[in-house]
């Protein structure tokens, strides 16, 4: 099963939308296998956003990312990498379609709720970084009426 790593960030967390995005996972099928409130540290934001740190907007989006606490959250599902990405819609909200969540919710690129993994590998990655003490799988009846 592909598993892919969605954070609520902090803008997402004060808005009241960790329920809303939980549920359009859920009602997409996907399957939650891990969730947590969590108050990362700059070294920590530094480390999941590696790949942006010569970015101009890097020391911005760390230290929005400071401003309060990000829910994280494992999924598992048939090509929940690539269909996560499409439901929480392009980076720059304005770009989004209406029915994503950034489409729906936001406005500016710098307060865009949410992230997603892009690829398995950087999934992995993620979840490690994110859950280090592991996540668990677990069989799911409901499966059967969701995938063939």
């Amino acid at each position: 099963m592909e598993r892919t790593y969605i954070m609520v960030k902090p803008d997402g967390v004060e808005r009241g939308l960790v329920g809303e995005i939980v549920q359009r996972f859920e009602k997409k099928g996907y399957q939650l296998l891990a969730l947590q409130l969590l108050h990362p540290t700059k070294q920590h934001l530094e480390q999941h956003y590696a790949d942006l740190a010569g970015k101009p907007f890097f020391p911005k989006l760390i230290n929005y990312m400071l401003t309060g606490p990000v829910v994280g959250m494992v999924w598992g599902g048939k090509g929940v990498v690539k269909t996560g990405r499409v439901m929480l819609g392009a980076t720059n909200p304005l770009d989004s379609a209406p029915g994503t969540i950034r489409g729906d919710y936001c406005v500016d690129v710098g307060k865009n709720l949410c992230h997603g993994s892009d690829s398995v590998e950087s999934a992995e990655k993620e979840i490690a970084l994110w859950f280090p003490d592991g996540v668990r799988a677990y069989k799911r009846h409901v499966d059967s009426l969701i995938y063939e």
